[in-house]
C-alpha cells in the first residue's frame, strides 16, 4: 500500500509538471500564432472585399476556419514540436540509462508511472490550449479589425456566437481530445521502443513526430467528414 501511495504521489507530480510544460509554457507561442491568424484573415479578407470585417461572411469564415480547423491543428503541431519530442526523447534516454529496468525491479509499472501522467497532461493541455487559441484569435481579430472597420465588442461577439453552433464546439473538442491522445501515446510508444543505443533516441523521436503528424491529419479528415455528413443530415 505504501508503494502504491508513493507511486500515485509521484505520478501526480509528473502530471503537474507535464501540464506546466505542455500547457502553461506554451501560452506565449499560442497567443502569437492566434493573433497572427486573426490578423491574416482580416488583412487578406479586406484586400479582397472592402468592409470585410462588417460582412456576414467574415464571421462564417472566422468560425469555420479558426474554431473548426486551425485552432486544433496548429495547437497540436505546437504540442508535437515541444512536448511530443520531449516525451519521446526523455523516455528513450530513460531506457538507455536503464531507469525503466530499475522501475520494474522495484515493482513499479512504467506505464502507470511514466506514460499515464504524460497522456493525461498532454490531453488536458491540448484541450485547454485549443480553447485559449479560439479566445485569443477571436479577441485578436476584433482588435485588428478596429484599424479597418471599427465594431463594438458586444456587437462583434453577438455575430460570432450567432455563427457558432453546438456542432462546431463539439467538433473542436473531439478533435483536440483525439489529437491529445494520439500525440501522447505515439510519443510515449516510440520513446519506450528504444533498445539500448543512445543513437536510437533521435531516430525514434523523428519517427514519433512524423507518425504524430500523420495521425492528427488522418483524424482531422475523419472528424471533419463526420461533421460534414452530420450537417448534411440536418438539412
Amino acid at each position: 500500500m505504501a508503494t502504491f501511495n508513493k507511486e500515485r504521489n509521484i505520478g501526480a507530480i509528473v502530471l503537474m509538471r507535464q501540464i506546466l510544460y505542455t500547457g502553461y509554457e506554451a501560452l506565449s507561442i499560442i497567443s502569437l500564432i492566434a493573433f497572427a491568424i486573426g490578423g491574416i484573415i482580416i488583412i487578406e479578407g479586406n484586400a479582397i472585399l472592402p468592409g470585410f470585417p462588417q460582412s456576414k461572411i467574415f464571421y462564417s469564415i472566422l468560425v469555420s476556419v479558426v474554431t473548426r480547423e486551425l485552432s486544433c491543428l496548429l495547437t497540436a503541431f505546437i504540442i508535437i514540436a515541444r512536448s511530443g519530442t520531449a516525451i519521446s526523447t526523455e523516455l528513450g534516454n530513460m531506457v538507455v540509462n536503464h531507469e525503466i529496468d530499475a522501475l520494474l525491479t522495484f515493482g513499479i509499472s512504467p506505464i502507470s508511472y511514466l506514460v499515464v501522467p504524460r497522456v493525461i497532461g498532454v490531453l488536458v493541455s491540448l484541450v485547454t490550449l485549443t480553447i485559449y487559441f479560439n479566445v485569443a484569435a477571436i479577441f485578436g481579430t476584433w482588435l485588428i479589425s478596429a484599424f479597418f472597420s471599427p465594431v463594438s465588442l458586444s456587437e462583434y461577439l453577438f455575430f460570432v456566437f450567432s455563427e457558432l453552433t453546438i456542432l462546431d464546439i463539439f467538433s473542436s473538442l473531439l478533435k483536440s481530445i483525439s489529437f491529445g491522445f494520439a500525440v501522447a501515446l505515439i510519443s510515449s510508444y516510440y520513446g519506450l521502443s528504444v533498445n539500448m543505443a543512445s543513437t536510437e533516441v533521435p531516430q525514434r523521436t523523428i519517427k514519433a513526430v512524423v507518425k504524430s503528424l500523420s495521425a492528427i491529419i488522418v483524424l482531422d479528415v475523419i472528424i471533419t467528414a463526420l461533421f460534414y455528413f452530420s450537417l448534411i443530415c440536418q438539412r
